[in-house]
């Protein structure tokens, strides 16, 4: 394609890759068809053929075609872009945080969407740092070690996924949040020692929070319920609660009541034998210390 005399090369599917829609994803799907529709509308509106609009907006016109059928997920660019070449004063640009959402894992969203709901949340990891208190350079360089690796487009909007997470902090009144850490993954200088001095000190700082709880178990102790994976409570304003727990119930989601009190029992046990809040703190700070 030229455009004043000069050589444009329109991005196609090729050129963004993992910004296909789930179609397991109903919401997902819901929300790109929607606003896919808006754009075809608005172009039409203005007179415009989507080969046009595709030049206009740095895009092929099959690409163009596969968004306004809600089959691709626009990019927050594309958006901005046909927001300004149709006039549409903010309206297409509007969609982007829904849109971002889609590009999030289905699970994650819907854990995400409880852990906003919830009064109380107690998280037990043992072989990582919870994902609540990660840093997105910790985080990145979790993802990024994967094998077979994830594009970089995923592991951005994996990461994207795991910080927006992080608005249960904000909440006005704040939900009460128990977390035990294991030690071995507080030694382990994930993305190199500047990211791990970055993560011991959110660490301290979650820790200051008069909402937070933060206990490290230490790796010299007797063993202990959560040796075979993560477990995580919420519960709610009207008395329900959910959990799950790699170690029990296949690692699904549950909420009858007898199930949780397993659940309840091992993380109570975890709790009795970590060190206190105060000496978690002061442990951590001593790595950082050392570090």
């Amino acid at each position: 394609m030229h455009v004043d005399g000069e050589a444009v090369r329109l991005k196609s599917e090729a050129d963004e890759p993992g910004w296909e829609v789930d179609p397991d994803d109903d919401w997902g799907v819901a929300v790109v068809a929607t606003v896919g529709r808006q754009l075809k509308l608005r172009r039409e509106a203005v007179g415009m053929r989507a080969a046009e609009f595709g030049v206009a907006v740095g895009y092929g016109e099959d690409m163009v075609y596969k968004i306004e059928s809600g089959k691709r997920i626009p990019r927050p660019e594309y958006l901005d872009r046909a927001d300004e070449v149709l006039g549409a004063g903010g309206l297409l640009a509007a969609m982007k945080e829904d849109v971002a959402k889609v590009r999030y894992p289905k699970r994650v969203r819907a854990l995400a969407q409880m852990e906003a709901q919830a009064v109380e949340i107690g998280v037990y990891e043992c072989t990582i740092l919870p994902g609540l208190l990660q840093t997105p350079e910790h985080a990145r360089a979790l993802i990024q070690a994967a094998q077979p690796p994830y594009s970089s487009d995923d592991v951005e909007r994996m990461v994207g996924a795991r910080l927006a997470r992080k608005s249960v902090f904000e909440r006005d009144p704040a939900p009460s949040i128990h977390f035990v850490l294991e030690e071995a993954p507080l030694h382990r200088q994930v993305g190199g020692t500047a990211v791990w001095r970055e993560q011991l000190e959110r660490l301290l700082d979650a820790g200051q929070l008069r909402n937070v709880t933060l206990q490290v178990m230490p790796t010299n102790t007797d063993p202990h319920p959560g040796l075979d994976g993560r477990i995580e409570l919420l519960k709610f304003p009207d008395g329900t609660a959910a959990g799950r727990s790699d170690g029990a119930f296949n690692g699904r989601p549950i909420t009858e009541p007898r199930h949780l009190r397993v659940l309840e029992l091992r993380y109570g046990t975890i709790r009795a034998q970590a060190l206190p809040p105060r000496e978690s703190l002061a442990f951590i700070e001593k790595l950082l210390g050392e570090a």
